[in-house]
């Protein structure tokens, strides 16, 4: 018992810490529980045998479906068009609409389509987005707790009933909890959580005073730009006439980067600036904006016999007809975390230009092409308006969070929608009414998504959060480690004797609470998967209902209010909202014991003890 509480302090320790992957973690718990010998290969890779295991993958590939062929793209249009602009009638259909997605649809994935919605209404209304994107966030995850699919850690509470031969939670057993919790959080975001958010305007939404649009000047100040933007002119003699951009190779030698290229006018005719694309050839005359120190853009200068023309451009030359600047926000899947730039050859894929990177609100001093990306970086890209009209279908690895002067192209209903909606309706049908197995269901819908050409198979599997599928299975047997060796017997027995004495009501706000911290800072996933089996353990000893002990522990994994690295959400706003540690603590806070009060309240009158 002592070894295994020892390697669950450890696992604990290092998800907390955010120093190696969630999945990475789970899977070193599990070979540490198997060369200790508490638990046998069987054992030990139980949980990639489990349903919950094929549930979560095949709702990450029908979710995906859904987000492929427009129909969460329509829904957020409904939104811009409905929604008005007043700040507080803005902020409830945001969230109204957002948690009846995500009651159904991945909340990262619907975070990430409305994204750019909630930062194209916030320039149009002159509100700031700071006032919009956190009551987005927590919409999504409050939403998760309105149907059995909402969320992972509501599935696996009810798989911990049905494991104990009991009657498992129904599709809509969360659904009359949910939406009370879903207009307390309205209500709150609505009044007293607005007020406590910040005044402050991000990058590409509206000024710092909250009103008027930003201008490009502004949101290059706030990349910290200014100064290393400079315009030179390849001389006749230069050595690098002749040579494409790829062979003269600014970036490596002198650490400048070409933005664009400016041919000389011909026949009194002014050519149009081009994106800076490897194969351009160098002529005489070339103008070229650059970006670099000024000591580099002087030795480039001397070196290569360039003539500079002017230090400090303006900004407006980075936005033309042709040109244009888009932010993009790094998803939690995104396959550009944990390399550089360089290593994903991210230029040459995409033709556009990392101007500059913002992390946790600060711009990063290191060459962006040399920065290792982490999730919830955003990048401020340069390139041709096609090229960035492009970008809005890469949601898999970043999202376009804003544009200046050209508005995002939304992407249409294709002509599959319908067969997606009806096959999303399908599965909620078979599995309300138990027409057959949950993971049945889900697996038929998730089959049905790929065969009608709703999306392929690659993207299937793109789509699919592999972290969160190991993570499950790599947890599930640190449940059964625990139950193996009497540790979970004895947490709960602690449980029962201390709260459970007082009554049924404190260890309800027990398990509440302990579920809530630990969903702070760990996966919520992981937290269910521990606390489960305890509430269901500390139920049968004090001899009353796990159905309400569950429920708790399901709401309080989805509170995850107070800490931007609480949820995938939560990470995802923090650069567009420019957010700070410190907001998420002042206005989550208050919310999360607004739903612990209303969870006692209404839980044992649902779920009677």
């Amino acid at each position: 018992m002592i070894i295994v509480f020892g390697i669950l302090t450890l696992t604990v320790i290092l998800f907390a810490s955010d120093r190696l992957r969630l999945d990475v973690v789970a899977l070193m718990a599990v070979l540490l529980l198997l060369l200790t010998g508490i638990l046998t290969p069987a054992e030990a890779l139980a949980g990639f045998s489990d349903p919950i295991v094929l549930i979560i993958a095949g709702l990450f590939i029908v979710g995906a479906g859904l987000f492929r062929t427009g129909v969460a793209d329509a829904l957020g249009q409904q939104l811009v068009r409905l929604a008005g602009t007043g700040e507080a009638r803005l902020i409830v259909a945001i969230m109204l609409i957002v948690a009846f997605l995500s009651a159904f649809l991945s909340s990262t994935g619907t975070v990430a389509v409305f994204l750019p919605v909630v930062v194209s209404l916030a320039q149009r209304t002159g509100i700031s987005p700071t006032k919009l994107l956190l009551p987005l966030a927590y919409a999504s995850l409050i939403g998760g707790m309105l149907t059995l699919i909402g969320t992972p850690p509501n599935i696996v509470v009810s798989n911990q009933l049905q494991s104990a031969g009991m009657t498992p939670f129904g599709f809509f057993s969360f659904t009359p909890v949910g939406a009370v919790m879903l207009m307390i959080g309205i209500a709150y975001m609505a009044t007293v959580g607005r007020r406590l958010l910040p005044e402050r305007a991000h990058l590409s939404g509206a000024s710092r005073d909250g009103k008027t649009p930003i201008d490009p000047a502004t949101l290059l100040a706030l990349y910290d730009l200014p100064g290393k933007l400079a315009r030179v002119q390849v001389e006749p003699a230069s050595p690098l006439v002749g040579q494409t951009l790829a062979q003269a190779n600014l970036r490596a030698r002198y650490r400048v980067n070409v933005v664009d290229v400016e041919p000389p006018a011909s026949q009194g005719m002014i050519a149009p600036p081009q994106v800076a694309r490897s194969e351009i050839t160098l002529k005489p005359m070339d103008v070229l904006l650059v970006k670099g120190s000024a000591d580099d853009v002087a030795r480039l200068a001397k070196e290569q016999q360039v003539r500079v023309l002017a230090t400090g451009v303006n900004p407006d030359d980075l936005i033309t007809e042709e040109t244009g600047i888009v932010e993009l926000v790094l998803t939690p899947r995104s396959r550009l975390i944990g390399h550089t730039l360089r290593e994903v050859r991210f230029q040459d894929t995409y033709q556009v230009l990392v101007l500059a990177i913002l992390r946790m609100g600060a711009p990063l001093d290191a060459p962006t092409s040399r920065v290792e990306l982490r999730f919830g970086d955003t990048l401020l890209v340069q390139g041709d308006w096609e090229r960035i009209a492009s970008l809005l279908d890469e949601r898999n690895d970043f999202v376009v969070v804003g544009e200046i002067r050209r508005p995002p192209v939304r992407r249409a209903l294709t002509r599959r929608a319908p067969i997606a909606l009806a096959i999303m309706i399908g599965m909620l049908l078979l599995i309300s009414f138990e027409v057959m197995p949950m993971v049945t269901a889900v697996l038929l819908a998730a089959v049905a998504m790929v065969l009608t050409g709703c999306l392929s198979m690659d993207e299937g599997y793109r789509a699919i959060n592999w972290e969160s599928v190991v993570l499950i299975a790599g947890m599930l047997p640190m449940a059964t480690a625990l139950d193996k060796t009497g540790g979970m017997s004895l947490v709960a027995s602690g449980l029962t004797a201390t709260l459970g004495a007082v009554s049924p009501l404190a260890l309800m706000a027990g398990l509440f609470i302990l579920t809530a911290i630990f969903s702070q800072f760990i996966s919520n996933t992981a937290t269910t998967v521990l606390m489960a089996p305890i509430a269901l353990q500390a139920a049968i000893e004090l001899g009353v209902s796990p159905y309400p002990l569950l429920m708790i522990v399901a709401l309080a994994a989805s509170t995850a209010f107070a800490t931007p690295v609480a949820s995938p959400v939560n990470t995802l706003v923090l650069g567009p909202g420019d957010y700070r540690f410190t907001d998420f603590v002042r206005v989550g806070t208050p919310l999360l014991v607004v739903m612990l009060i209303a969870s006692l309240l209404v839980v044992p009158v649902l779920f009677p003890l």
